[in-house]
């Protein structure tokens, strides 16, 4: 993922930043992207974000034969021993 490095921020943004940042629960980069998401009218949510994270995480970690396994049968087959 790309990272940004903002210099030169005045003060005074940056204890805003900061204020909104804790008020939000969130840590100053957190907040600064979700600001820079509203200020460009793109919104992605934490769920479709979380989802795409996954199926890239799928794609690149888990080989084929791992993928064709039901999570469900494996389990059922576990109890039944």
């Amino acid at each position: 993922m790309p990272s940004l490095q903002v210099r030169e921020l005045p003060d005074n943004i940056y204890h805003l930043l900061q204020k909104r940042a804790q008020a939000e629960n969130r840590s100053l980069a957190q907040e600064a992207v979700s600001i820079l998401a509203k200020g460009l009218n793109t919104t992605i949510s934490n769920k479709s974000r979380r989802a795409d994270l996954l199926l890239e995480i799928e794609k690149k970690s888990l080989p084929e034969t791992v993928k064709q396994f039901d999570p469900a049968a494996l389990i059922r087959e576990d109890r039944d021993r």
